[in-house]
């Protein structure tokens, strides 16, 4: 099963996907949204050519496991992708996904600007990683 990971910000999307299997998530791209540009159409639009059957939103939690203002809004973004794609979205904790995401990226050797456009997508994956993880956890799978 094919799955869409979001990592989803006022300015960009990061998106990534799984593989057929659903074992690995591999970053895909970053859709810059202009000003007052709808990003559900625009995901839900890449959703399709991407040919997924479920999306993953990473959930803006903070340290202490709140759910602040952020989170709020992105529950109302899963609630009108629910609403208005004919897939199955689920929610995962995005807690430092974004840092661990810069640092792996500073570990393979890119710059702070190479990093540019590339660290939402790459947050997104781990995100999707994760998601993907815990359910074969959760299944007893290996």
């Amino acid at each position: 099963m094919r799955v869409l990971g979001l990592d989803v910000g006022e300015r960009r999307v990061g998106l990534a996907v799984s593989d057929a299997s659903g074992l690995i998530a591999s970053p895909v791209e970053v859709l810059t949204l202009d000003e007052g540009e709808d990003p559900v159409t625009r995901v839900l639009r890449r959703a399709d050519e991407l040919d997924v059957e479920a999306i993953v939103v990473g959930m803006p939690i903070d340290l202490r496991g709140d759910e602040g203002v952020a989170a709020r809004r992105m529950s109302e973004f899963v609630e009108e992708l629910r609403e208005r794609g004919n897939l199955p979205v689920e929610t995962c904790d995005e807690r430092l996904t974004s840092a661990a995401a810069a640092r792996s990226m500073r570990q393979a050797g890119l710059s702070e600007r190479d990093q540019r456009g590339r660290v939402d997508k790459v947050a997104a994956a781990l995100i999707l990683q994760t998601w993907l993880d815990r359910r074969r956890a959760e299944r007893g799978e290996p």
